[in-house]
Order: structure tokens, then sequence, then C-alpha cells
């Protein structure tokens, strides 16, 4: 025979045992009215129920105030490593506020808006965006919605959307400066897909740096994706197209950079005697790789607290500070970069 499960504690017991008013409890345990309460009875009421196992009803909560807290995320990738440290930073703002995040990975650009229409059903009170290509229909979608959504890590070109991003043309010319400074005139440049905003923003910030030094226009191959994979193809079309060697390589991420990295070794050339690589991210691992990898790091966990907490501004009904927070990225010098051999 099962034994009779004990009964529900209620936002009464926790006002009984704290020795203050049900209305009292009811907004100490609400993130959006918790600030009218003293720090003192507050931390009663949290320590209370605690130690009573109160578990607040949301769906009672969200038919009382139209919130269910909880918040859409939608990734592209989430084996990418640019992606966990900042779904790390949204999940840390939404903690601090009591909010649950839902985690979609979008592979395919085409099944987003049946994903998002699941979340929609859901009543997710926001979302947060790390998907969309350039001029995507999604945006409009999203805004015809209704829904509060912020963008991540890439922007909307039209600023539909407000966005936490990196200033993507300075890294570039972060990248660009120091391979000139080592003396490097022959740049070329494995660029990121150029229907994803980053892809642009990123070829558009090596080619005007190399203009800034009134050097000539680099060789551009274009891969079709974020991946080593890419990175290996767009490498072996660099090496067999005609003209001289590059001298060094500005990658649009690292792992098209250890793609690169794989050709190379297999066309027994040698990083950076034989040809200089950069990427961008600073992912883990990219300083334990021979050669350490020069590279662009990226505040992403903050990309994703401020991306976040943009969201919940917009959720609460308070105006934004800006439609878009740019977030300076820094280079890291490592041994993948070097002056030319001849020099």
């Amino acid at each position: 025979m099962k034994a009779a499960k004990p009964p529900k504690v209620t936002i009464r017991d926790v006002a009984t045992a704290s020795g203050v008013h049900v209305s009292t409890v009811s907004r100490a345990l609400d993130p959006a009215r918790r600030q009218r309460i003293s720090k003192e009875v507050l931390a009663l009421v949290e320590e209370t129920a605690r130690r009573l196992g109160y578990q607040p009803n949301r769906a009672a909560s969200a038919l009382r105030t139209g919130r269910t807290h909880t918040i859409g995320v939608l990734l592209p990738d989430i084996t990418n490593p640019v992606f966990p440290p900042i779904l790390q930073g949204i999940e840390a703002a939404a903690a601090a506020r009591g909010y649950f995040v839902f985690v979609a990975n979008v592979g395919d650009p085409q099944l987003a808006q049946p994903i998002l229409a699941r979340m929609k059903a859901q009543q997710i009170d926001g979302l947060v965006m790390a998907i969309a290509l350039r001029e995507d229909p999604l945006i409009d979608f999203v805004r015809d919605s209704g829904m509060h959504a912020v963008m991540v890590n890439r922007a909307d070109e039209s600023g539909r959307l407000p966005a936490a991003v990196s200033d993507d043309r300075l890294a570039m010319k972060l990248a660009v400066d120091h391979l000139v400074a080592l003396g490097h005139r022959r740049i070329a440049h494995l660029a990121g897909p150029q229907t994803v905003p980053t892809g642009v923003g990123r070829r558009q910030g090596v080619e005007q740096a190399l203009r800034d030094h009134r050097l000539p226009a680099p060789r551009i191959v274009e891969c079709d994706s974020y991946s080593r994979e890419a990175g290996q193809q767009a490498m072996r079309v660099l090496l067999e197209s005609s003209g001289k060697r590059p001298e060094a390589v500005v990658c649009c991420n690292d792992l098209v950079a250890l793609g690169a990295y794989d050709v190379l070794r297999a066309a027994g050339l040698r990083i950076p005697r034989d040809i200089s690589i950069t990427g961008h991210n600073d992912m883990p691992l990219v300083d334990m790789v021979d050669p350490p990898l020069t590279t662009i790091r990226l505040p992403h966990r903050e990309l994703g607290w401020q991306a976040a907490e943009m969201l919940f501004q917009a959720i609460e009904g308070q105006a934004l500070l800006a439609s878009t927070v740019v977030l300076r990225p820094e280079l890291v010098v490592r041994a993948s970069t070097a002056a030319p051999a001849a020099a």
C-alpha cells in the first residue's frame, strides 16, 4: 500500500509560519514585485519557503499576472562552442529574476517558425534569438506575433529588433592591424556565410582595414558555414587559386581556422613560418592546438547577459537604454602568427 502523499505546502502555510500576511509572501516570492519588501522580511519568507518545501504554482501565477516567467532561446548550433557561454549568460540573468529558460536548437532555418509557434503556445514571456539570416522573414514573424524579442550575437541590419552583439568590424581590424605590424602584405580572408550578418560584418572589417593600410584587397573565399569542414574546403580553394600564396589568412572564426590548419598541414606548409593564421571567438582549447591560435576574444557570457537584461526591460515595460548593445572584442596573440619568413 502506497504511503499517502504529504499535503502540498501553500502560500498561506508559508505566511503562517513566517508570521506575515499572505499578500506579503505573494510579493516576496514574485520577482517582479519583491523590491517592495524589506530585506529582512524577504530573507524570512525565502528561508521559510525553503524549509517548508514550498513550490510556486506557475499555472495559477500565470493566470493571475499574465506571465509565465519563462523565456525562449533559439540557437543555430548548440555544438558550436560559441553558444554555451552565451546561454550561460542568459540563464544567469533569468535565474536572478526567477525566470525559466526554454532552449531550442534550430539546425534547419525552415524549422524556426514552427518551433517559435510552439514556444508561443507555451506562453513564453519573451524570446532571445541567436539565429536569423539577413532580411529574414522570421524577424517580421516575431514582430507580428507581438512577442518581446531580442537578438544576440547577430543584429538585424534594418534595426527591427534590439540586439546585443560584438563589434565584428573592429575585431577584424584588430587582426589585420596585427598582421600588418608583423610585416604581412598579402592577406587573405576565409569569410563567413554572406547570408549571415556576422559573415558580412567581418568581411567588411577585413576589407576596410586593408584599405586603411593602403594594401591590396584581400583574396576572399566564402565558407558555407562556421565549421571546421567549411574551413578545410575554403583553405583548399585558396591554395589552389592562381597567384602568389597569401602570407597570412584571417579566418571568420576559430573552427574555420582549425580547418585551415588541417589543409595547410596536409600540404606540408608550416604555421606560422609559411603562413600566419588568425581566428575569431577564442573558443576553449585553441590555446592548446599546435601552434596555439592567435584569435579574437569575445565576451560571450556578457553578450548573453546583456541580451537577457534587454529582454526583461521590454517585458517589464521599461524603455531600453539602447536598441543595440555593442561589446568590444580584444586580440589574443599566440604562436600562429609571426613575421613573414622572407622578412
